[in-house]
């Protein structure tokens, strides 16, 4: 471990840190953003992915497997990971399948050993919940428990020996990176008290919109930022934000090890949803402001973006992108391949526009659809027509852009006779879906669509972000379940295009699918 320095701390330095555990395909944009932000007011700032080095270190460091499986996983462990960081590896879906389930392997049997549930796309403790105050301020307790401990101590005094940062952020957005980051947090806690503990993301956005939120970390964590992160943060180290839009930066971030084919770019057009009026949408129960990037400065940046990082898809990360933006990127397209979610609406009924899409690099449109009955879609408020649905997924089948259809059971207005019509509806386009995510509906914590519904708790532990609700027409998530494990997926149309989907990366490898 290296010696400390004896220099005082600027300040003002700030390290912010992408803890694991989440999918290590693509860079955290919340790191490029943060940076870039406080790097525009002259405030100095180091950024870490701890999730992919994490990664990376913890399947180098299996060392014996007792079965043949892990056996040949651990053997071909590098050619697996090369498999996923060239294109080749994308053409043939069986070798890709292969090479992700023996990478997921070698995390599986690793975890086991203590007692996670452990994947290329999750962190699950058998024994603590990330949904439980108490657990996560267990975790930060028992730190050197955690898998991931030789990794972060050793990084963190690294990179603290290399600058002497007087803040540390944590970019916390998703449950599967609670209990390392608080792990971590433990750590620093015990090894260097005088660091300001700074964390946001959007699982923090959840906690603090929950209006019982009562703050039991005080002693672990300084500050808890809520929503976009960069004019609390600028705040926070003494300084009003004077350049509101800036253009993130992956220059710290460009050679990390992601598994992809290439470097992925991704980029927020906007913040927030600019349809806001779906029931039971966290976006409404959180009341997230939207903001918008102009069309003429997302054209300009990408432009940019993709002239310093060549990558290989641009990754648009907006819940739906708008459709000025849409226009803009057809007229100026953003000189790499692209893709993101979109709602389904006008301008992409019209074929010609379509077109002009798939011209400037759009491979893949996400959408969601939710649901294939027209009663249930308008009861959840979303503005779609199923008619218009269907032009939609013939245009973009037909001018080769990839559909990747979301898909929502057991909301409060369905029923077993309104998800068969949604099954009706995925097999009479089944040719023009490319791609099908299908979930069950959770109620958000904080939603206000809820309150005629009889609710119980979800999950047992303080900091639970959704509710359970005896289902109106008695269509409960055990009956969604064996609904679309009997029936749903056992339609051959459907089970055809669900073999499609890249197992664990999902949407975020379809793109290269194609």
């Amino acid at each position: 471990m290296p010696e400390a320095k004896t220099t005082f701390p600027d300040e003002n330095r700030m390290l912010i840190l992408h803890p694991p555990l989440t999918k290590g395909c693509e860079p955290p944009a919340a790191l490029a953003y943060l940076s870039a932000a406080l790097a525009a007011h002259n405030l100095p700032c180091t950024i870490c992915d701890m999730n992919i080095e994490g990664l990376m270190h913890l399947l180098h460091s299996v060392t014996g497997a007792a079965d043949t499986w892990s056996a040949r996983a651990l053997k071909h462990l590098d050619d697996n990971i090369a498999t996923l960081q060239t294109p080749n590896g994308y053409r043939n879906f069986d070798h890709y399948g292969r090479a992700v389930a023996d990478i997921n392997r070698l995390l599986e049997i690793t975890g086991k050993s203590c007692n996670l549930q452990l994947s290329l796309a999750n962190y699950q403790d058998n024994c603590r919940s990330p949904l439980n105050s108490a657990d996560l301020r267990q975790a930060a307790a028992d730190y050197r428990e955690n898998i991931f401990f030789p990794y972060f101590s050793d990084r963190l005094e690294e990179l603290l020996h290399q600058e002497q940062h007087a803040h540390i952020g944590f970019s916390l957005s998703y449950l599967s990176q609670a209990l390392c980051t608080f792990a971590m947090i433990g750590y620093l806690r015990a090894h260097h008290p005088d660091k300001t503990i700074i964390v946001g993301g959007g699982l923090v956005t959840t906690w603090l919109s929950n209006p019982g939120w009562c703050n039991p970390f005080a002693d672990l964590v300084d500050h808890f930022i809520a929503g976009q992160g960069e004019k609390p943060l600028l705040r926070l180290l003494g300084t009003e934000q004077k350049t509101v839009q800036v253009r993130p930066s992956y220059a710290a971030l460009r050679d990390n090890p992601y598994l992809a084919p290439g470097f992925i770019l991704p980029y927020a057009t906007s913040s927030g949803c600019f349809w806001k009026k779906c029931n039971f949408c966290p976006e409404t129960s959180e009341n997230n402001p939207y903001h918008q990037v102009s069309p003429t400065t997302v054209t300009a940046d990408l432009q940019s973006l993709t002239m310093a990082t060549s990558p290989v898809l641009i990754h648009l990360l907006d819940n739906a992108i708008s459709p000025s933006t849409l226009r803009a990127l057809s007229e100026q397209p953003p000189g790499a391949p692209w893709y993101g979610f979109v709602r389904i609406d006008a301008l992409l009924a019209d074929r010609d526009f379509c077109k002009r899409l798939r011209a400037s690099g759009c491979l893949m449109l996400k959408l969601g659809l939710e649901s294939g009955d027209q009663n249930v879609l308008n009861s959840m408020h979303k503005g779609i027509d199923l008619r218009h649905a269907a032009k939609v997924l013939e245009n973009l089948h037909e001018v080769g852009i990839a559909g990747y259809v979301y898909l929502l059971f057991g909301t409060p207005a369905e029923n077993r006779a309104a998800a068969e019509r949604t099954r009706n509806f995925v097999e009479d386009h089944h040719q023009a879906i490319s791609f099908l995510n299908l979930a069950i509906f959770n109620l958000p914590l904080g939603s206000e669509d809820g309150t005629s519904l009889q609710v119980t708790d979800f999950y047992s532990g303080d900091l639970s972000i959704y509710r359970n609700f005896n289902h109106p027409l008695g269509w409960d998530r055990a009956e969604v379940r064996r609904y679309l494990h009997a029936t749903f997926k056992r339609s051959p149309k459907i089970a055809a295009i669900l073999r499609k989907d890249p197992p664990i990366f999902t949407s975020n490898h379809a793109a290269f699918m194609k």
